[in-house]
């Protein structure tokens, strides 16, 4: 009975999804809220590329490690990528991954047209591309799996996929941060190919970000002007967690534990003295973590500033330096939120974000309904300070006028 009850919701789905249709209610809210006049840009949104993992594996260059991965696929065995326990997908209820059945044009790659069809949806003009099970990478055993995988996946994203986006899609390519010397070659491969903003490192890993044998890779982005992101997820698997018992439990604490770890190790180190012009991301952790940080570590950098050394001012301002993803924001309490804002200087370092199509993502009215927001600091968030920090130009003249009246116009 189990086994008929999931083939019948599976073949549900594939033949009823439609994203156009899905997301009807964001394309009103967009059209009502004339969205057309501000440049939006999401810097977090992903696709499933578990689907394409038969073209990504051509890129493998290891015979070795190649003939692994495609066997498995042959032999139906899970794919080659650390695995979550499929949580993420609600049980299956939402239609988002393997078993989305839509219909897409021959010949194009069918996440670029998915990624247009929700992007025009909710009016979203740009967004950046991320992984989903890749996310995990940091976990795998193998480190020279890691170092393929992204080599593999980041030659399949910048040769196929945003070739077929019409420009609306760009990322920040997937870092086998495990290993800084493949960090390197990947930077100086793709670092100046169409569409890449700079490079992202997974946060569920155990690497210290503050090794001297990074310094190197952030140098090498720095100089290059590209971004550096950090973004991070949940890890049932992580020993502290298996005191959880709750789905709900590890996704609230995980997010933010991760990222909290790694800005700490990165912001006590002095990185943001040692690299001043490179922007730093970080990205889906939701907003409230950052205040706990900034005080806790204002409190002991006052009591402890000797074993900061590179520090010229409070960890709360080097904090307010860098920048942050929206998604997924909490808005129950108003009052916090706009501390928050306050705090982080959001209207010019708070980055816009759905995290579509996962099951928690926010559409633009997240942020466009936020009632302490001034008009300045609803364009920026939305695009503005996207537009300039990756330097996107605007798709229409009125979008062109708000950039360049809030100081945002790409040159």
């Amino acid at each position: 009975m189990v086994e008929l009850v999931a083939e019948h919701n599976r073949r549900v789905h594939v033949r009823d999804v439609n994203t156009t249709e899905q997301l009807a209610h964001a394309a009103l809210q967009a059209r009502k809220k004339k969205y057309d006049d501000m440049l939006i840009v999401d810097v977090d949104s992903h696709h499933t590329e578990s689907r394409n993992h038969d073209e990504i594996f051509e890129f493998i260059e290891s015979p070795v490690l190649k003939q692994i991965s495609q066997q498995g696929r042959v032999m139906g065995r899970r794919n080659v990528m650390p695995n979550g326990l499929g949580y993420q997908d609600t049980g299956g209820r939402v239609a988002r991954y393997a078993m989305r059945g839509e219909k897409t044009p021959p010949g194009i790659q069918r996440d670029a047209v998915i990624g247009q069809r929700w992007m025009d949806a909710m009016g979203v003009d740009y967004a950046c591309l991320f992984p989903t099970s890749m996310l995990n990478i940091g976990m795998h055993p193998e480190t020279a799996m890691e170092i393929e995988l992204c080599w593999a996946y980041n030659r399949w994203m910048t040769e196929k996929l945003l070739p077929d986006s019409n420009g609306r899609l760009y990322t920040m390519l997937c870092l086998p941060f495990s290993d800084p010397d493949a960090c390197m070659r990947q930077i100086e491969t793709f670092g100046h190919r169409k569409g890449v903003v700079g490079f992202m490192v997974t946060t569920v890993r155990h690497n210290p970000v503050h090794h001297d044998s990074y310094m190197k890779v952030y140098r090498a982005i720095e100089e290059r002007g590209l971004s550096l992101s950090f973004h991070s997820g949940f890890n049932w698997m992580e020993p502290i967690f298996k005191n959880c018992n709750r789905f709900i439990s590890v996704h609230a604490l995980g997010f933010t534990f991760y990222n909290i770890l790694h800005l700490t190790n990165w912001v006590v180190n002095g990185l943001n003295e040692r690299f001043p012009k490179l922007p730093v991301i970080w990205i889906e952790a939701g907003l409230a973590w950052v205040p706990f940080i900034m005080q806790r570590l204002d409190h002991e950098f006052m009591l402890r500033s000797s074993e900061c050394p590179l520090l010229k001012k409070k960890p709360s301002e080097y904090i307010a330096d860098m920048y942050y993803s929206s998604q997924p924001i909490e808005t129950q309490n108003m009052k916090a939120m706009e501390l928050t804002f306050e705090m982080i200087n959001a209207e010019d370092r708070l980055l816009y974000a759905s995290d579509y199509p996962h099951w928690d993502f926010d559409t633009p009215s997240t942020i466009y309904d936020l009632p302490f927001l001034t008009e300045r600091a609803r364009h920026n968030i939305l695009g503005g300070t996207a537009a300039r920090l990756f330097r996107l130009p605007p798709r229409n003249d009125k979008q062109k006028e708000n950039l360049a009246r809030f100081g945002n116009l790409a040159t």
